[in-house]
């Protein structure tokens, strides 16, 4: 049981600290790559969406339906997706426009001289507390797919991880521009993928002393409904905005095949 959870952290973990990657691409790169950060998303897209559907939103229902009945445990499963989907909806309402880590970010946009240092410094600060507020669902999400199955964390991570690059740019640009400090802007960036590890540990300590079946299917159900409205008003809008309509709809299926593959070699 110490070993699951020991591995789930650490996956959790290199998914929220990829936004460190993030910002050495920022400080490296002079010109961002958009065809392949499109083809990127959407195959994170395809990977959460994929294992959302198929594999995660049925193994709630199995555990629920197992303790409730069917009719009423497959009513829970789809009231907890959907729940998790207003959830994620919820924070990104409360989360302003600009200060939003999805709204579509490049390395030359960010890098454009602005000349008002405070407002830039804000604008990097506020970054992180937004992607530390959306992370911290995400960073449960990856824990509790990794302890009950590390088949499908491993992917997951993967597509967590391809999606917290991009933040870590809007993080760490902003934050350089307004002190002129690699070292700080890295930092901030670093705290703010913080959240996911943060989040596995909070759920875990809280989840764990109740966990049973259902309290299982309802985590498992409202995870794949945060996937999944991550990946449709996030990941996919932002693939098609860094490339080609079809490039992001390649990567999609590419990350749905791999999805698919992974799955089969664990059976």
């Amino acid at each position: 049981m110490m070993n699951n959870v020991i591995f789930a952290f650490v996956l959790t973990l290199l998914a929220g600290l990829s936004t460190g990657i993030g910002s050495c691409i920022a400080f490296i790169a002079k010109k961002t790559n958009k065809k392949f950060l499109s083809i990127s998303l959407g195959f994170s897209a395809g990977v959460m969406i994929y294992v959302s559907m198929i594999e995660i939103f049925f193994k709630a229902q199995d555990a629920l339906t197992t303790e409730m009945g069917e009719r009423a445990g497959s009513w829970v499963t789809v009231v907890a997706f959907f729940g998790g989907m207003f959830l994620i909806a919820l924070i990104d309402r409360l989360i302003p426009s600009e200060e939003n880590p999805h709204e579509v970010k490049s390395v030359e946009a960010e890098n454009e001289e602005v000349p008002k240092t405070n407002q830039l410094m804000r604008m990097g600060v506020f970054t992180s507390i937004a992607i530390a507020v959306h992370n911290f669902p995400e960073g449960l999400a990856t824990f509790v797919s990794a302890m009950q199955d590390p088949g499908i964390a491993i992917p997951i991570v993967v597509a967590i991880a391809i999606h917290n690059i991009p933040e870590g740019i809007a993080v760490s640009v902003p934050i350089y521009q307004a002190t002129g400090s690699k070292k700080k802007a890295f930092y901030y960036s670093f705290l703010s993928g913080l959240a996911e590890p943060i989040g596995a540990l909070v759920g875990w300590l809280i989840l764990m002393p109740i966990m049973s079946d259902t309290v299982f299917g309802i985590i498992f159900a409202g995870v794949a409904g945060i996937m999944v409205f991550i990946s449709v008003d996030e990941l996919l809008p932002a693939a098609r905005e860094y490339g080609e309509h079809h490039l992001s709809i390649y990567g999609l299926i590419a990350g749905m095949m791999v999805m698919a593959v992974s799955l089969l070699l664990f059976l």
